[in-house]
């Protein structure tokens, strides 16, 4: 009979993908998070956020064990390890990387189940709840697979087994349409499933020589893949496993990189915070392709870079976030009848952020774009013309209130950062205008990147406290402004800047930093939320960069304890340590990375 699997931890999963799509797989061998065929697709299976409607696809032991969970070294391929006292057992999963140039419903997800040692039997659940578990469907067993049909979006289960094997064994479809079967092997022996989403044609058998041969093509291209970073530093393995993160989080046949895999994951246990960030942020975006840039990753940045300059040509000033395909409607609604993770609802699907003003976001676009060009990458004439249109626009509007980074919904305001990115903006343009001889109008630009300044320190910083200020008028902080050194808005060896980083680590608990007090800056949400981890790493940049570098490798090293089993990072950290918010996120990865690039450059300096 099967069972509805409980709420594992959010940081108990890790996450596989095609480039086009994504999967969770908890530490207890569930898939328990995958929409199809894109990122922001509806759910195929969701238990994660609704146990009883979301569907999963489950396949463990049948008696009592312990199990392990790591990824294939240099990959992203997810070998999950069951132990008993009968045997050992894994379930190796994985998604075969589809053509860049591909963008298709069609989908595997491979998951090749093992006996290493002595013998084991595995209960094999495959529970889909297609379309949010909004749309009914009707399942067949045949001797090779199941076929699992609900109209428009179906999937076809193909079973891992050699000619002689019987057909899943005990496999039956129950009162649910759902799939129950065991699969009974002795060492040495393999069998699994393979889950394809929008396939053609009945189910058909896969001999285990062919499900290797896939494990092994995967393997290869992840090897490919990672072989172009340039990283020799102190933490490689954390780097590199926040570059394959950042690289399975790009929707491949545009170039565009969502926030995070998932929806709905909560920033507090039974509060409202809890969106959907299956979206492509051009600020999460242009972060994590100077991140990538660092690392000597140079096509990410130019793909992006191409669906980014299809944007604005699009006229008018940039949206705050688009779909991967470079769709802007993404109307936000409530999934009513899933209860959320634990409990935390709303549910929701869309992203009512979408609409904000949001200035800062030019500033990040203009600034990955000066990191390409730092590294060679010329843009392109059809590429200026835009960033120029969006410049024109910037330099009428940048002096108005806006919602900001944190994307609060208490009204508009004056933020700082915001003021700052313009201000690099700016000055980015003008530093590309002036290398490669781009006309443009720079003496208009320099005018309004000079009173951009001016009036960030008239009204930004606090002389009274030495600090920067979130917004203007208000003596609160945010953890934000730690990166004014690193866009070289001040010197981090300025004396101002060095009380302004004092003044902030009020924000700063046992290391971990809050983004800003919201009982000191109320953001129009109920409830409160953990430290937000990419303001941490952001900490230890501005540490290192500051001359603090000893200090900075302590509260790095002290944040990496976080990270799950994998080295995968949610958005925040809770009071007990857990792992909040949706899962994995890109900001917290590219910011992880910027960290230890800079801290390692500065602790070489240092000798």
């Amino acid at each position: 009979m099967t069972t509805q699997p409980p709420y594992p931890l959010i940081a108990d999963h890790g996450l596989i993908g095609d480039l086009q799509t994504a999967a969770l797989v908890s530490t207890d061998g569930t898939v328990d998070w995958f929409c199809g065929p894109r990122f922001d697709s509806p759910s195929v299976f969701a238990a994660l956020l609704d146990r009883q409607r979301g569907g999963f696809c489950r396949i463990r032991p049948s008696s009592g064990h312990t199990g392990r969970q790591l990824y294939f070294p240099d990959t992203a391929v997810l070998i999950t390890r069951f132990m008993t006292g009968e045997g050992t057992g894994e379930v190796v999963d994985f998604m075969p990387p589809l053509p860049d140039e591909d963008a298709t419903e069609r989908h595997r997800l491979v998951r090749i189940v093992r006996c290493v040692r002595g013998r084991m039997t595995f209960d094999v659940d495959v529970v889909p709840r297609f379309d949010y578990g909004r749309r009914a469907h009707r399942a067949r067993i045949t001797d090779d697979g199941v076929i699992f049909d609900c109209g428009q979006f179906g999937m076809v289960l193909h079973a891992v087994r050699e000619p002689g094997d019987p057909r899943l064994v005990s496999g039956e479809i129950t009162a649910t349409q759902d799939l129950h079967a065991t699969l009974s092997l002795a060492e040495g022996q393999t069998r699994g499933i393979v889950l394809e989403t929008g396939a053609a044609g009945p189910p058909r058998a896969f001999a285990a020589a062919q499900a290797r041969e896939l494990f092994d093509a995967t393997v290869l291209f992840w090897h490919g893949w990672l072989a172009q970073s340039a990283y020799r530093g102190r933490w490689r393995e954390a780097v590199d496993r926040s570059a394959i993160t950042l690289k399975l989080l790009t929707y491949a046949p545009s170039g565009a990189l969502v926030a995070a895999p998932t929806a709905g994951l909560p920033e507090q246990l039974g509060g409202e915070r809890n969106w959907d960030y299956r979206f492509t942020w051009v600020r999460d975006a242009s972060f994590a392709v100077s991140s990538l840039l660092r690392l000597g990753f140079t096509s990410e940045a130019a793909a992006f870079g191409r669906w980014l300059t299809e944007r604005c040509e699009e006229g008018g000033p940039l949206r705050v976030m688009y779909a991967v395909d470079g769709s802007a409607d993404l109307t936000e609604h409530v999934l009513e009848h899933f209860e959320g993770y634990r409990g935390s609802s709303p549910v929701r699907a869309g992203n009512g952020a979408a609409g904000q003003l949001q200035l800062d976001i030019h500033g990040e676009f203009l600034d990955s774009v000066y990191a390409a060009h730092l590294c060679g990458l010329r843009i392109s004439h059809r590429g200026w013309h835009a960033v120029v249109e969006q410049l024109e626009w910037l330099a009428e509007n940048w002096d108005q209130p806006e919602e900001g980074i944190w994307e609060t919904r208490s009204g508009r305001a004056d933020f700082t950062y915001g003021r700052v990115m313009s201000w690099v903006a700016f000055d980015r343009a003008i530093r590309i205008a002036a290398a490669e001889g781009r006309p443009g109008p720079v003496e208009r630009w320099r005018s309004v990147r000079d009173r951009i300044y001016g009036q960030v320190w008239e009204k930004g910083w606090d002389r009274s406290t030495g600090a920067f200020v979130q917004r203007y008028g208000s003596p609160a902080l945010d953890a934000s402004l730690l990166r004014l050194p690193q866009v070289g808005f001040v010197s981090p060896r300025d004396p101002v800047w060095q009380d302004a980083l004092a003044a902030m680590e009020s924000l700063v608990h046992d290391s971990l930093v809050l983004r800003y007090d919201t009982e000191a800056a109320p953001d129009g949400l109920r409830g409160s939320e953990g430290t937000f981890s990419l303001c941490t790493f952001n900490y230890v940049n501005a540490l290192a960069l500051s001359g603090r570098a000893r200090e900075a490798r302590l509260v790095f090293e002290k944040m990496l304890t976080y990270g799950n089993h994998l080295g995968l990072f949610a958005e925040e950290i809770g009071l007990t340590g857990e792992q909040l918010g949706n899962f994995p996120q890109a900001f917290t990865h590219l910011a992880l990375i910027d960290a230890a690039v800079t801290l390692d450059e500065q602790l070489t300096l240092r000798g």
